[in-house]
């Protein structure tokens, strides 16, 4: 097996997996990671019943999959719940993967403008009392939270999965780029912006967009269907 195909990465699938289940056939990946936006009408196992046990399957949130309670609860309530990388480091198939799901939201963080709220918890506290909720809704479910972002500053990794670009991009944020400089990635995919290109930021950190649909391998390359 090529070992750049160890680990393939899965641009905003948009409710059409078949690109990304003919990879793993063709290609036989230890492992795929999932970069948001699944637009989930049934849970994801059953999308992907196809390759469950053939690779490992990870994944991020986009913001797609906070839009309804049915995407909502088909991809946080489904079998493979327990593999999301948001907010953490895995190691998977011998590299240590941070993830980063959601999106900034302008009502929440919206870099470079400084944070409206530190946290969920100060968020919600700043809530009108006739408007006060024990539980966020889905689209604040959905945001980038500061807290949580830099926590992760504090862990290491090779590879960084995000939904949001990095800067470097017209619609990139600068921050992401800092925060792989912190973890020490040497490499940031993401999805979201549905564009396959290849990009450097900050200590020499290469930035892999994965379009919608698109399957890219660990040194960014799109895969077709005739390589």
């Amino acid at each position: 097996m090529n070992p750049n195909n160890k680990i393939l990465f899965a641009g905003d699938p948009h409710g059409d997996f078949r690109p990304l289940i003919a990879a793993v056939h063709k290609y036989r990946p230890e492992a795929v990671v999932l970069l948001g936006d699944y637009d989930l009408e049934m849970p994801l196992e059953i999308c992907l019943q196809e390759i469950i046990g053939l690779t490992e399957i990870w994944w991020i949130a986009g913001n797609h999959d906070f839009e309804t309670p049915v995407k909502y609860k088909n991809l946080f309530h489904s079998a493979l719940a327990g593999n999301s990388l948001h907010l953490k480091v895995t190691e998977i198939a011998g590299l240590r993967i941070a993830g980063l799901g959601g999106i900034f939201l302008g009502r929440v963080w919206y870099p470079p403008q400084p944070p409206r709220w530190r946290n969920k918890q100060h968020f919600l506290n700043g809530q009108a009392a006739g408007a006060k909720s024990a539980a966020l809704s889905l689209k604040y479910q959905g945001a980038i939270w500061p807290d949580e972002f830099h926590a992760l500053k504090a862990l290491k990794a090779d590879i960084l999965v995000t939904h949001e670009a990095p800067g470097g991009h017209r619609h990139g944020f600068d921050v992401i780029g800092e925060l792989g400089v912190a973890m020490g990635v040497k490499h940031i995919f993401h999805g979201h912006l549905h564009e396959n290109y290849t990009g450097i930021v900050k200590n020499n950190i290469k930035v892999f967009g994965v379009a919608n649909r698109a399957v890219a391998d660990l040194m960014g390359n799109t895969l077709k269907d005739e390589d």
